[in-house]
């Protein structure tokens, strides 16, 4: 009864928006480890694993000569990065708080502000993950030569895009198919360890293996960021133009099924309850 409601204007209410995606942001990291440092540790110790293991495997099978000339290990740390980006983000937004979370009975808290923090943290993590691991590299091991770097890091903004992209489309499924989207999910995740191309690059492909991959964004984004890493590589076979196109549909998509989603969200949960 005797409450002041200040009248807000437009910089007020984004910059309130910018700090509870901030706050979210806090909130999605130290959800995977109660120590921050200790996540991102951890998510460094993933990606090193994953290129120790692809070393060993194309050392053994004697794959090395197919690769780029120059720094094998950036060759490989290349596309790792970009693939851990793409699922680990695409793996957060679809585990972001949905409509009928507890979270969205707080007046200010709304499902865009989930889906933007759960995208941005992820993208933080990996992006920390990034530098140390090439500071490392560079400090104790050989001098990081990479031939455009600014480019080569869009790439991976657009991996992360299309990654938060799908994530947002499978998110507005998970209420009505909640079996099939985590399934579907886990499947495009492992499919891509073969299917994003981490492993070769597409100007070595025949056409009809080329036919095979080049329907994912995260094959051409690999690709492409490859071309501004090594200045001996030109992709003929992939554009970047793509991914973004096919992640930009995919967020209309999903924009719009998370609308329809959480206008039904109540009668949906009762009628299965």
């Amino acid at each position: 009864m005797f409450q002041h409601t200040a009248r807000r204007t437009r910089a007020g209410g984004a910059l309130q928006i910018f700090e509870l995606i901030f706050h979210s942001i806090v909130r999605n990291v130290r959800k995977q480890h109660n120590n921050a440092f200790l996540a991102i540790l951890v998510n460094m110790l993933q990606v090193i694993v994953f290129v120790l293991a692809f070393y060993i495997m194309f050392s053994v099978l004697g794959l090395r000569s197919a690769a780029l000339r120059g720094d094998f290990l950036l060759y490989i740390m290349s596309g790792i990065f970009l693939y851990m980006t793409h699922t680990k983000t695409l793996g957060a937004v679809v585990g972001s708080e949905g409509p009928a979370s507890p979270m969205m009975q707080h007046a200010p808290m709304n499902t865009a502000i989930s889906i933007a923090s759960a995208a941005l943290g992820a993208l933080y993590i990996q992006v920390l993950s990034l530098f140390a691991i090439l500071f490392i590299y560079h400090v104790a091991f050989v001098p990081v030569t990479i031939d455009q770097p600014i480019p080569a890091f869009g790439m991976l903004l657009l991996a992360w895009f299309t990654g938060a992209a799908l994530g947002l489309v499978f998110l507005a499924l998970k209420p009505w198919f909640p079996t099939f989207v985590s399934v579907a999910t886990t499947v495009y995740q492992r499919a891509n360890m073969i299917a994003s191309g981490k492993m070769f690059v597409a100007n070595t492909l025949p056409a009809f293996m080329l036919a095979m991959f080049d329907w994912n964004p995260l094959f051409h984004c690999i690709d492409q960021a490859r071309g501004f890493v090594f200045i001996n590589y030109n992709p003929r076979y992939s554009t970047w133009e793509y991914a973004l196109w096919v992640g930009i549909v995919l967020v209309m998509i999903g924009l719009m099924g998370e609308f329809y989603t959480r206008k039904h969200a109540s009668l949906s949960w009762n009628a299965r309850r």
